[in-house]
């Protein structure tokens, strides 16, 4: 585990993923399936699994289904059915993301989570970049008890919108952690913390891994049109370039 006094956290979508991430210097995981549409709620054996391999402190996902973030009265069921089981579980806290249909955040269903999550940390994801005014949903969350909020700065890279992740962290002014995520890498990751003043970043530092078993065949398994020749797996040394650059940064 990384000793920066900046705080590494990495998307794992596997137990593989997370001993590399372990291996590495990652603080934190953020535990994941599917993330190619973004990321879904993991199944209870991955986190069994990880939880058991791993010592560092594991962020589950509780997301029910691809697209938006306003989600059905039996979705909703689902994500309090599978906090509790992680809670079970031992995992150290929970990312998700609830909206109304105008794109605020739904503060009475956030707030029903949190208090289930009784003391486990709490991460609103980045369903935050597409509120109509992230000032005041910033106040929103602080108000419901998130401990962190996951944000790109409403842009599509954290580095683009960097100039509102510094303003967010200043309206926080400690109230809850502002978490910088998407496109970051060893190479931007010091200006982005300088830029900033975060304390900690999160990123993927995937690789991709082939696998010969479908060489054979032009058959699809899934509905993206992905290829079934290779899987992305997280890099140790990906990681560890990024602890190397943190604590530079850090020094």
């Amino acid at each position: 585990m990384g000793s920066s006094t900046r705080t590494l956290e990495i998307v794992c979508t596997s137990v593989g993923c997370a001993v590399q991430a372990e291996a590495g210097g990652a603080d934190r995981i953020e535990l994941c399936a599917a993330i190619e549409l973004g990321g879904l709620t993991p199944p209870v054996g991955m986190v069994m699994e990880v939880r058991e391999r791993c010592k560092f402190p594991i962020m589950a996902m509780l997301r029910p289904r691809t697209g938006g973030f306003y989600y059905s009265d039996l979705e909703f069921l689902n994500m309090r059915r599978d906090l509790d089981r992680f809670l079970e579980l031992g995992i150290d806290g929970v990312v998700f993301g609830i909206l109304l249909p105008d794109g605020r955040i739904d503060g009475e269903r956030c707030g029903q989570l949190v208090e289930q999550a009784a003391g486990a940390e709490t991460v609103c994801h980045r369903a935050f970049d597409v509120t109509p005014d992230p000032k005041a949903a910033l106040e929103d969350l602080i108000e419901v008890g998130f401990s962190r909020v996951l944000t790109s700065g409403q842009q599509p890279t954290a580095v683009e919108g960097a100039d509102l992740i510094r303003e967010l962290l200043a309206q926080a002014a400690g109230r809850i952690e502002i978490l910088p995520g998407c496109g970051i890498r060893a190479e931007n990751v010091r200006d982005l913390v300088a830029s900033t003043g975060v304390s900690q970043v999160h990123l993927s530092a995937f690789q991709s891994v082939p696998d010969s078993s479908t060489a054979s065949s032009q058959l699809l398994f899934n509905v993206g049109g992905i290829s079934e020749s290779s899987y992305q797996v997280v890099g140790a040394e990906v990681v560890r370039a990024v602890r190397a650059a943190m604590d530079v940064a850090s020094s």
